[in-house]
């Protein structure tokens, strides 16, 4: 078998949605998977929609998620160029073959492709007007994940547009023969398109690539595909809210892919070994974002702390907020320490600013429903006293220290760590979240600690 040959033809007319992702990624996988090429074409033709900006954010967007490609813009390779728009003279060529086949021909300024078998003049009611209908055999599609689909072409249809340029049925079909592509592995909104394709494969003398159409994504909420306005489904958000991209990419290949081991979290390289054909599902793929936080925050767990810290300080320095601006203003090695006790608890970084502010500032606001609660239970104002005056001369060099400290007030005053806990939170971060008190109190040192226990019982 000659070596596999997929590619990725996205249109820059907008923002890198995930569904596009996810295409891209499947045909990258495959090509890893089987020691193949991946090829990035741009189907750059519709000039009114197309922008050099978009463009930019395809490559980033791949490049970000790991996705490189073997033959395309930037890159190079034997059958470029690798934009639609460069390739006119090609399409022009190839063209000029149907013509002198007789196989299209002109009308109305557009140029149709002609199918063969017997022609007959049928007046259609949905239409209101008389069409030429052509006795024509199905189409055969042998797809990997369909099955057997048949699908019966039986009028001609438009190549070049009245203005001069070619139709996406044309151009696709014509990149995939000059290209060498072998497997197309495409969305099943395109199956629809396929018997178009495979009528133009067989005028051009050539043997339909391999095809392999992959189940839809499905917006989180209600019916319907996933668009482009749906919440979610822009890759770019995912780089601004600082999510991991292993974390995306890993759970990508589960939308619509199972390692049949039910396994989900898995690195790269796990998932070129086992990703195959087989393994994709025919029914459609539900987007679940709480799902994708999770896997995310599985993946920020297992950052060791340098490249946690790393990461994170990148993170605010894009975000580019005062309350950003205050944290990185801070002590490095007290920045460390802050980052390091939220590791833990967060799913994204976009969490950290909100999260860990009142590290960074004296004057930290109180939440009014939350200070409502803890004051309203019980005598908090009581326990603080307690556990200033126990705190005052405790030790505040590790976790187990001051645990034991509080351990040891409520043990004398026949409470529970939890009597001491809410207020204490309260006091030293304005909320009832965060990491874990110990860890608070001793990367926020006896003074601040302190003086926060003495601010909120005033």
């Amino acid at each position: 078998m000659s070596q596999v040959r997929v590619r990725f033809a996205p249109s820059p007319t907008g923002f890198f949605h995930i569904g596009s992702a996810r295409t891209a990624l499947f045909n990258w996988l495959y090509a890893r998977h089987t020691g193949g090429v991946f090829v990035l074409r741009i189907e750059d033709t519709d000039q009114a929609r197309n922008s050099e900006e978009f463009l930019n954010v395809i490559y980033d967007s791949l490049t970000w998620l790991g996705m490189t490609w073997d033959e395309g813009p930037k890159v190079g390779g034997n059958y470029g160029p690798y934009r639609q728009s460069e390739r006119g003279p090609i399409y022009k060529e190839y063209l000029q073959k149907l013509i002198d086949a007789g196989r299209a021909y002109e009308k109305d300024g557009a140029v149709w492709f002609k199918l063969l078998g017997d022609r007959s003049e049928v007046y259609d009611d949905h239409r209101q007007k008389t069409v030429t209908k052509v006795a024509n055999t199905p189409a055969v599609i042998d797809d990997q994940i369909r099955g057997r689909v048949e699908r019966l072409e039986d009028e001609d249809f438009v190549i070049f547009r009245s203005d001069g340029n070619p139709v996406f049925h044309f151009v696709n079909v014509v990149d995939d023969i000059a290209m060498k592509i072998t497997h197309v592995i495409r969305g099943e909104d395109h199956l629809s398109n396929t018997s178009k394709h495979v009528e133009l494969f067989k005028a051009f003398g050539v043997q339909p690539p391999v095809f392999a159409h992959i189940p839809l994504i499905l917006k989180q909420n209600g019916p319907g595909k996933m668009s482009k306005r749906d919440q979610g489904a822009l890759i770019e958000e995912y780089q601004k809210r600082g999510y991991l991209p292993e974390a995306l990419v890993n759970f990508l290949s589960l939308l619509g892919w199972s390692p049949k081991d039910d396994r989900e979290k898995m690195p790269i390289a796990d998932i070129i070994a086992l990703f195959d054909f087989p393994g994709i599902n025919q029914s459609n793929a539900r987007f679940d974002d709480k799902k994708l936080a999770h896997m995310n925050m599985a993946y920020l767990l297992e950052l060791t702390a340098d490249v946690f810290v790393v990461q994170a300080r990148a993170y605010y320095e894009k975000l580019g907020t005062p309350v950003a601006a205050v944290a990185l203003a801070a002590d490095p090695v007290y920045f460390r320490e802050v980052l390091l006790i939220s590791q833990p608890k967060i799913k994204g970084l976009e969490e950290l600013p909100a999260y860990t502010a009142y590290f960074f500032a004296e004057d930290f606001a109180i939440d009014a429903k939350v200070r409502d609660k803890v004051m309203g239970k019980g005598d908090p104002k009581a326990r603080l006293a307690e556990l200033a005056e126990a705190l005052a001369t405790a030790d505040f060099s590790s976790d187990t220290a001051i645990e034991e400290t509080i351990k040891a007030l409520a043990t004398a005053k026949g409470l529970g760590f939890g009597d001491y806990q809410s207020v204490a939170r309260l006091a030293v971060s304005g909320t009832n979240v965060g990491p874990s008190l110990t860890s608070m109190f001793r990367v926020l040192g006896r003074e601040r600690v302190l003086a926060s226990f003495a601010r909120l019982a005033a």
